[in-house]
């Protein structure tokens, strides 16, 4: 078990492809030195040969680069030969000129893989932590279809300060999502915090206000403990808890400062529930009776699409904030998957690809349920 193997013709597209690249400089080494040994002596062409070896390092290794550069001032040297010139200062000077800018070029090459493979190294261990922390949601829990995405707003990093999980009660399916003040990957460590918290919670309690309680004395024990004197007060989770039974058309809701869901319906139908928020968690309510319980309809073939400030909050160039609710109406019979492709693609669009904030969604789809095998006498 393990990694499948790639049989011989796989690698062929990737040979095909850089050896492709590898040509374009080779061509320009041989144009150029054709037309320095053909064209008059006053006029010189040499010096354009160094945009062979800069055109290699923009794709390939410094090693590569570095024989391109060879080859480069080879060429050069031959021009030189051709015209009787190559002893003369002038061309002197031009070959030695041609190995500086070529030696440079690799250095530069160099410098580069070194950055590329750090930055692969930090990916990698993002993606890491992303898996560790964010486990991926099931496509099924309960008479629930769902999906999630998540984008960090930095670049370097697959997780950041928003935060969702999951988890399967006997008779419902309770979800989370919340947004660390904060964003990128100093953020990390509280949203850790908060879904350890809650996956641990989430069967204990038998009320989302509960929960909420539970969850709110965990944040607060941990920045009693860790929140630096500089930013006493300012440290905080909202978090938004959705509780969905198998058998009642409704879903429960507790916010904590987050933004109350959008539900889609068959027929381009897009509403909004009125909640009653409490504050974030990590400002020090008291007790249960500080959080409010909201309950709206949710029937079957509704989907629930729960988000982060993150998206709403995204700016076009002309900076209109993105209007979620309206195109999310346009796809109200999608899958979930397939609503929370579009709704990616449109932001992505919208933005022009710059995130300024992290972002979640999720997707929480009624299916009807399978009536199964009709019993016969």
């Amino acid at each position: 078990m393990g990694s499948k193997q790639r049989r011989p013709h796989d690698w062929a597209p990737a040979w095909q492809s850089r050896h492709a690249v590898l040509l374009l400089p080779v061509v320009l080494i041989i144009v150029i030195t054709v037309a320095g040994v053909v064209t008059p002596s006053d006029i010189v062409l040499g010096p354009l040969l160094v945009i062979a070896p800069t055109l290699t390092a923009w794709s390939m290794g410094p090693w590569t680069t570095a024989g391109i550069g060879v080859l480069a001032v080879a060429a050069q040297a031959g021009i030189g030969w051709r015209s009787g010139l190559l002893l003369s200062r002038g061309e002197i000077v031009q070959l030695i000129a041609l190995a500086a800018l070529t030696a440079l070029v690799v250095a530069l090459s160099v410098v580069r893989e070194r950055r590329l493979r750090q930055l692969a190294q930090v990916r990698s261990v993002s993606e890491a932590a992303q898996h560790v922390l964010m486990w991926p949601l099931p496509k099924q829990l309960g008479p629930l279809r769902l999906a999630s995405v998540y984008l960090a707003a930095a670049e370097e990093a697959e997780i950041g300060g928003d935060l969702y999980a999951a988890a399967r009660t006997e008779s419902a399916v309770r979800v989370l999502i919340g947004d660390v003040r904060g964003k990128g990957l100093p953020a990390i460590g509280e949203a850790a915090l908060v879904l350890s918290a809650f996956r641990e919670a989430a069967h204990r309690h038998a009320s989302l206000p509960e929960l909420a309680h539970a969850l709110e004395l965990s944040v607060g024990r941990y920045l009693a403990d860790f929140e630096p004197l500089d930013e006493a007060g300012e440290r905080f989770v909202t978090a938004l808890l959705v509780e969905i039974p198998d058998d009642e058309p409704v879903v429960r809701l507790t916010s904590c400062g987050h933004l109350a869901p959008v539900v889609l319906q068959p027929g381009g139908r897009v509403s909004s529930p009125r909640l009653h928020p409490a504050p974030p968690l990590g400002i020090g309510l008291t007790g249960p009776e500080s959080h409010s319980l909201d309950v709206m309809p949710f029937g079957t073939d509704d989907t629930l699409l729960l988000y982060t400030d993150g998206v709403i909050e995204a700016r076009n160039h002309h900076g209109a904030f993105y209007p979620l609710a309206e195109r999310a109406a346009q796809w109200t019979i999608s899958a979930p998957q397939a609503l929370l492709h579009h709704i990616q693609r449109d932001l992505t669009a919208h933005t022009s690809g710059r995130l300024s904030d992290d972002i979640a969604l999720i997707a929480l789809h009624r299916a009807r349920r399978d009536p199964g095998p009709t019993a016969t006498n």
